[in-house]
């Protein structure tokens, strides 16, 4: 066997999470998000955190769903509304939606309680500060249980686990310049963080990441199964750290 094989060989065996180190973090929460280094979830309870120095501290309100990254902090209550964290102050959107997503660049995304897929572009979303603000909804073509996007895309899952991802999609045109293209693999949920990065999870709490992903080749190349985080429901990666919240609302964190 040549050196540069046995190189080849190491260097994907390392690539397959052996390197990951997670620890505990004290708190339960039923659903996390990850981005521009902060963090935020909300417990099962609805109640809502973010991490700040390293110790959970309670927001205000009441939420089901919370989203960082470049749109902001943004939200969705038990009965469907969207909110919008400005300043210290959830500021209710106009429209309904189940989940949402603020990793796209800085527009939002998200699907409501038919499984509809909808888009705010960037204008109108960095923009928002409250009553009389516009909001346009950009309404996607097709169904999705949960909807998110990066820097090279959007990815989605359908309530049969078929995983999905949109590409050619931009602030200005979240709609995107292609269609679905179908990905192989089984998911119930995906999360991509804002270098990129694609994780998700099955159906009987195993976690994937998907590799090969850039600008050149934004469907990446296959799935990683990430046998470190445990049987888990929920992930967000950011800065290099893989939040995972375990079935029973447990939070690890990954150094990847």
């Amino acid at each position: 066997m040549s050196v540069r094989l046995v190189i080849l060989l190491v260097h994907c065996l390392l690539g397959t999470g052996l390197a990951m180190q997670c620890k505990e973090v004290s708190g339960r929460l039923k659903q996390i998000d990850a981005g521009v280094g902060q963090v935020f979830g909300v417990s099962e309870n609805d109640e809502i955190y973010t991490l700040y120095g390293g110790t959970w501290t309670r927001l205000p309100g009441a939420l089901m769903h919370v989203t960082v990254g470049p749109s902001g902090v943004w939200g969705v209550s038990s009965n469907n509304n969207i909110y919008k964290l400005v300043g210290a102050n959830w500021v209710q959107v106009p429209g309904l939606l189940k989940q949402v997503d603020a990793g796209g660049d800085q527009f939002i995304s998200g699907v409501n309680m038919v499984d509809d897929v909808f888009c705010l572009l960037r204008e109108h979303t960095v923009g928002y500060k409250g009553v009389g603000s516009p909001t346009p909804w950009t309404g996607i073509p097709g169904k999705l249980i949960y909807y998110s996007c990066g820097p090279n895309g959007c990815w989605g899952v359908n309530k049969s686990h078929e995983i999905f991802v949109r590409k050619g999609v931009f602030p200005a045109a979240c709609l995107g310049n292609t269609d679905w293209q179908l990905v192989a693999g089984k998911l119930v949920m995906i999360e991509v963080g804002t270098d990129g990065s694609v994780y998700g999870v099955n159906a009987v709490g195993d976690v994937f990441r998907r590799d090969g992903i850039s600008a050149c080749e934004p469907v990446g190349t296959d799935w990683t199964f990430l046998s470190e985080c445990g049987k888990s429901k929920h992930v967000s990666f950011d800065l290099g750290h893989l939040w995972v919240i375990a079935v029973d609302d447990r939070i690890r964190d990954c150094v990847v």
